[in-house]
């Protein structure tokens, strides 16, 4: 995640920043245990989509002490940004990479002495499903319970990734992109004359996702003429800024291409003409420090001429 994505990243999940000091210790335990509290998981089976693969593991946690006490789970996805939800539970937040997979602290539930708590933990592979199934067994859950400086318990898992024509059997490894295969194109863009002497243009901009290394998001770097800056981009749905923007439409399938506009405005008093020439750069968004990088940088950025006109 880049510096600019972490403040978006910061402001949206506002008060879940609190509960770092909760979930951190637990993701950051030592591989011993200190017993009290067990926890079970079964195999994880995810099913093939038109958007990817999706299954629900399950895992239950039981109280042995001879108190109530509240639980944190610590996640290790079993495919890189593949973990999605959790209940019960509440507040989820990564803490690091192994092998490229998020280990991702999550607070649990409370648990009455003698008790147990079965969660349900969601996983989405965004990986185009294929005729044969997959393994992937680098899964891993461990229980930390409340005011804990390691885990209690922990537990592997097997994660099954059905085929298309719906075996499980002589599952083949499933081998995850780790380097991003994305490319842009747009094209030259006139910016009009409006009523108030500013400048508007609209570039329509395709961006593609070539396989299916982990990103969340997708953001653009925008170079532009003196005076040029992004007005906006539509469809919108994260907010953008005068020389940057995150492409609309949120993950991405492997071989999926997405079109949308940007606008491009100058101010009033700008001279009609040629201003110069622009450039989109795209980069993929995953972890604090370990964006990924790409298989060929050349086409991950497209230039363009900018010309300002008067309205006629």
């Amino acid at each position: 995640m880049t510096t600019r994505t972490a403040r978006i990243a910061t402001a949206l999940l506002g008060g879940a920043a609190a509960l770092l000091t909760l979930t951190a210790p637990a993701a950051a335990a030592p591989t011993g245990t200190t017993g009290g509290t067990d926890i079970t998981a079964q195999r994880l089976v995810l099913d093939p989509t038109d958007r990817g693969y999706v299954g629900t593991l399950t895992a239950t946690v039981t109280n042995r002490r001879s108190t109530a006490t509240s639980v944190n789970l610590v996640i290790t996805e079993p495919a890189a940004a593949s973990f999605s939800t959790i209940e019960p539970g509440g507040a989820c937040l990564y803490d690091r990479l192994v092998e490229n997979r998020l280990v991702v602290g999550c607070m649990g539930d409370r648990i009455e002495a003698g008790q147990s708590v079965t969660f349900r933990l969601g996983f989405h592979v965004w990986t185009t499903a294929r005729d044969y199934p997959m393994i992937a067994d680098g899964g891993r859950i461990e229980v930390v319970p409340d005011g804990a400086t390691r885990a209690a318990d922990s537990t592997r898992f097997t994660t099954l990734l059905r085929s298309t024509t719906g075996s499980l059997k002589k599952p083949r490894p499933y081998v995850q992109a780790t380097e991003t295969d994305l490319s842009i194109r747009g094209g030259a863009v006139v910016l009009t004359r409006q009523a108030d002497g500013s400048l508007l243009g609209r570039m329509p901009v395709t961006v593609r996702y070539g396989n299916d290394a982990p990103t969340f998001m997708l953001n653009v770097d925008a170079a532009l003429p003196a005076g040029v800056a992004v007005h906006h981009i539509e469809p919108q749905d994260m907010p953008s800024f005068p020389n940057w923007f995150t492409v609309p439409g949120g993950r991405f399938m492997p071989g999926e291409e997405r079109t949308f506009d940007v606008i491009l405005s100058a101010p009033a008093g700008t001279t009609a003409g040629e201003l110069g020439t622009g450039t989109f750069t795209v980069a993929g968004s995953y972890f604090w420090g370990a964006d990924p990088q790409d298989v060929d940088p050349s086409d991950n950025t497209a230039s363009f001429t900018v010309t300002a006109a008067d309205a006629s």
